[in-house]
């Protein structure tokens, strides 16, 4: 969930719950482009694996979010597993996809991916409704390679309510399945992408260069109860009716090949640049807190102000890596030039009093290097078993996010910059049994995105100083039989402001040496999963979080709780019937902060269970 919409999630990494702190990257290419991750639109069929990285890659995917990289990569064209699934649960929820290989002519080798869900929760006005297709294609052209992806996403959904803060704890005054949008709320997303990849072997190596452009229109249409709960029958919540387009563009050129000494080379440029232009339409209504009425349609309210966000932004960069390995060791360093640009323009018209309207620009811009060292070496192998120990330190920085919220914010916020310091071990152990991985971390950061509130109350994002996020890592899998596998993982982490005056309901609070909000201490995971080829399979999953903090001043905690997800499956040839529960326990913890409703967080979704069928042809 979060505020992106229930179709959306915001991933934690190393003690941050930040929504733009991480890089969503699909197939080489920054999905979201210039702005903030587009995890709405993010297909997960014909999926080949999905790489995490913790911490930024800073060289070759540029200024990149600092805390952890993911990227899904599908099926090569005309290589997809071919399966068509239909399935049925709770809350009058159904899904369906099919992903075949086209014929291929000649020696063009096609994939068509399609996918349609709606998905229902225990909040009768929630609703996930959307159909995504993909084509890739893949042909020889002059020597080389051309590979084209296509992809369609379109969204309809009706967003949730968070809940809100009320003297430490959230709020028992509202249900809690109550849903307080205006009565025609919704985040429609329509987004259309096209990418372009050309290979071509040198005489030097293989040049490599990507092209890719992405246009979204967004229809945002959302209201939040005001922090006081007021039901006096006065006006309690604030609306917003926005509508959104953003274009993207990447381009990305580079060369890999094999330098002196046996190291390994890349040499490359690229450009990604942005435009997104909102109107939001904002005003002010009243709904009963016992969620027994809707809220009017912002049709029916007055519109108080007009706000306005039209933003361009370019990253640049040139960038050079190399990767040598002698023996047990290996060597890793890299080094990039980032170039960024960025203006915007902000307006503001106060229907209610004309004086106040007002309009202004912002430009930042610069020069930064960043860059990466690390070396690995194994210190023990026997037969597949072996021991690995490595440290690595990078440097990185990312602009500013455009959260697009409802409020007039003209400035264009400070890069955040990053340095970041990590040491470990990883191996396999018992003859091939047991994979293992820990390690121990600690990002310095100036500049991070803080949400909070200004003087009248009105969510505000800015720059805090700087903070400190340490902690260690790990995870362990062992292959108890040959279809049975267990995973266990922990993380200790340590995440505060090191120096930050924070400005919360337009007062100046230091909250130095306080912890980031959402951060818990410790998080727990353990799972097992049985899949054998033929009869009877299934998987169990346990997550555990920490106790952890819900606002600066570190006076409002929230509890610790544990989620249970666990599936069935039957293979029967060709198909496979399956049964999947996630949330079984039917937690409703808080799980992430609202940036556009004042001290209001969005709680974890609630239980859900499917049924459904699987054919592979």
């Amino acid at each position: 969930g979060g505020d992106a919409g229930p179709a959306s999630a915001v991933p934690s990494f190393w003690g941050l719950h930040e929504f733009d702190a991480f890089l969503l990257v699909v197939d080489g290419v920054p999905w979201g482009g210039a702005f903030n991750p587009a995890i709405s639109t993010l297909d997960l069929n014909n999926v080949d694996r999905v790489e995490v990285l913790k911490g930024p890659s800073p060289v070759a995917l540029g200024q990149s979010a600092f805390v952890g990289v993911i990227q899904v990569i599908h099926n090569p064209a005309g290589a997809a597993n071919q399966t068509l699934s239909l399935a049925a649960g709770e809350h009058g929820s159904y899904e369906g996809s099919l992903v075949v290989n086209l014929p291929r002519y000649g020696e063009l080798k096609q994939t068509l991916s399609l996918s349609g869900e709606h998905q229902g929760f225990a909040d009768a006005f929630e609703k996930v409704r959307d159909f995504k297709a993909q084509y890739r294609a893949a042909t020889p052209l002059a020597g080389g390679d051309l590979k084209l992806s296509l992809d369609l996403a379109l969204r309809r959904d009706r967003p949730q309510s968070p809940t809100v803060l009320v003297e430490g704890r959230l709020t028992g005054d509202t249900p809690l399945n109550g849903n307080f949008n205006p009565a025609n709320g919704r985040i429609d997303n329509d987004s259309v992408h096209g990418t372009l990849v050309y290979d071509h072997a040198t005489p030097l190596g293989l040049w490599t260069t990507l092209a890719s452009v992405a246009y979204t229109e967004i229809t945002d249409i959302r209201g939040f109860l005001r922090s006081d709960l007021s039901d006096t029958g006065d006006a309690n919540a604030d609306s917003q009716n926005q509508r959104r387009r953003i274009l993207d563009g990447y381009l990305d050129t580079h060369l890999s090949f094999e330098g002196p000494y046996g190291a390994k080379l890349l040499v490359g440029t690229d450009v990604l640049a942005g435009s997104g232009r909102q109107i939001s339409r904002n005003g002010e209504y009243y709904v009963p807190l016992n969620g027994t009425v809707r809220a009017p349609s912002t049709a029916t309210l007055h519109v108080d102000e007009l706000n306005t966000i039209d933003d361009t932004r370019v990253f640049a960069g040139q960038y050079i890596q190399a990767d040598w390995t002698s023996g047990a060791f290996n060597v890793l360093a890299g080094l990039r030039v980032n170039e960024t640009s960025e203006h915007k323009h902000s307006g503001h018209v106060d229907t209610l009093d004309p004086a106040a309207s007002e309009a202004a620009g912002d430009h930042r811009g610069g020069v930064r290097l960043s860059g990466n060292l690390g070396a690995s070496w194994r210190l023990w192998q026997n037969g597949s078993d072996h021991l690995v120990v490595y440290a690595d330190l990078r440097r990185t920085s990312q602009a500013g996010a455009v959260d697009f919220g409802p409020d007039y914010r003209p400035d264009v916020l400070k890069v955040e910059r990053a340095n970041i310091y990590e040491a470990g071990l990883k191996g396999v152990a018992l003859g091939g049994t047991l994979e293992f991985e820990a390690s121990a971390f600690r990002l310095d950061d100036h500049n991070l995105e803080i949400a909070t509130t200004d003087a009248n109350s009105n969510p505000l994002i800015q720059n805090a100083g700087s903070e400190r996020l340490q902690g260690v890592e790990a995870e362990g899998r062992y292959h108890a039989a040959p279809a049975l596998d267990l995973f266990l993982s922990a993380s200790w982490h340590d995440a505060t402001f090191t120096h930050y005056i924070a400005s919360e309901g337009g007062a100046n609070i230091d909250v130095s040496g306080n912890s980031l909000t959402l951060s818990p201490t410790w998080l727990v995971a353990a799972g097992a999963v049985y899949a054998p080829a033929q009869g009877l399979g299934g998987s169990l999953v346990i997550n555990f979080a920490d106790r952890r903090w819900l606002d600066l001043t570190n006076t409002a905690r929230a509890p610790a709780y544990a989620t249970v997800d666990a599936g069935l499956t039957w293979k029967l040839g060709r198909h496979t019937l399956f049964l999947r529960g996630t949330n079984l326990t039917d937690r409703r913890d808080a799980a992430t902060a609202s940036e556009f409703g004042d001290q209001s967080f969005y709680r974890v979704s609630g239980r859900k269970v499917m049924a459904g069928v699987q054919v592979a042809f």
